[in-house]
């Protein structure tokens, strides 16, 4: 995954900071903020962050790729 700001399909914008395995499973996550209220930090699998949902008939990602930057959107 590349780092940088995603939009989730509702709307609100992400900093993916980076990708993380688990100790146990090897499983691999996604470290991420939020880029609005209190930017707190976040994990979810990776396949859950990069998977298709299905939108009003579409399929869409469930996060898509903005910019590289930092900066909020």
């Amino acid at each position: 995954m590349k780092k940088g700001i995603y939009r989730h399909y509702k709307g609100n914008f992400y900093e993916l900071i980076d990708v993380a395995k688990h100790s146990e499973t090897e499983e691999e996550h996604v470290v991420y903020r939020p880029m609005y209220g209190e930017m707190g930090l976040w994990i979810r699998p990776l396949n859950m962050f990069d998977e298709l949902i299905e939108l009003d008939g579409k399929t869409i990602k469930r996060f898509e790729f903005y910019s590289d930057k930092k900066e909020s959107p």
